[in-house]
């Protein structure tokens, strides 16, 4: 069954599209196979959790001790500690990740980093491919863009053929990959 979001939702629409790379990624014939990077992902994950505990242990405090407790020092290190780290993930959003979907590496070492945009309210869907040699050469960068539209029917049903189609004929390891799977369909 295909993946249904409301066709006026651009952020639906972008988000399903996203999260349709990972799979196709991760599921290309060896060896154009990719194995995600979680790196960033965790670092954002460890920023945002620890100032949500800290935003925890100083709410406890406060229901817990009264408020004249929370004007200690060790309350006031903590409130300004949340407000760092906070302030740190909103840099790693916006600064590092980017706009970051994907981040992945294949078995004989070249990289790929996808990066996607959509202006609120509008079809294009944009992307930023950046394709790396294991000696850390750019194989391919390039900036793509498609309708939303293209791989969306008018009832909001994702269709994943015609946007792996788009990708493989925009990316060129994808291509390699794309005639490797016609190859392997072809013999059997």
């Amino acid at each position: 069954m295909a993946t249904k979001v409301p066709v006026y939702s651009t952020n639906d629409l972008k988000s399903t599209t996203d999260d349709a790379i990972l799979p196709y990624l991760n599921n290309l014939p060896a060896p154009y196979t990719f194995t995600p990077d979680h790196s960033k992902s965790n670092i954002r994950f460890v920023l945002g959790y620890s100032a949500v505990t800290i935003a925890g242990f100083t709410f406890y405090a406060d229901r817990t001790l009264g408020w004249e407790a929370t004007t200690s020092r060790w309350i006031i290190a903590a409130v300004v500690s949340y407000f760092i780290l906070n302030s740190a993930l909103t840099y790693w959003i916006w600064a590092v990740e980017a706009g970051e979907v994907y981040s992945g590496k294949r078995k004989t070492g070249e990289t790929i980093s996808i990066s996607s945009s959509v202006k609120k309210n509008t079809v294009p869907y944009k992307l930023r491919v950046l394709y790396k040699s294991p000696a850390g050469k750019v194989l391919q960068d390039k900036q793509i863009e498609a309708p939303l539209t293209s791989w969306f029917s008018a009832q909001g049903e994702f269709h994943s053929k015609p946007f792996r189609q788009w990708l493989a004929s925009e990316i060129d390891v994808l291509r390699l990959a794309a005639k490797e799977s016609e190859k392997k369909t072809e013999q059997q």
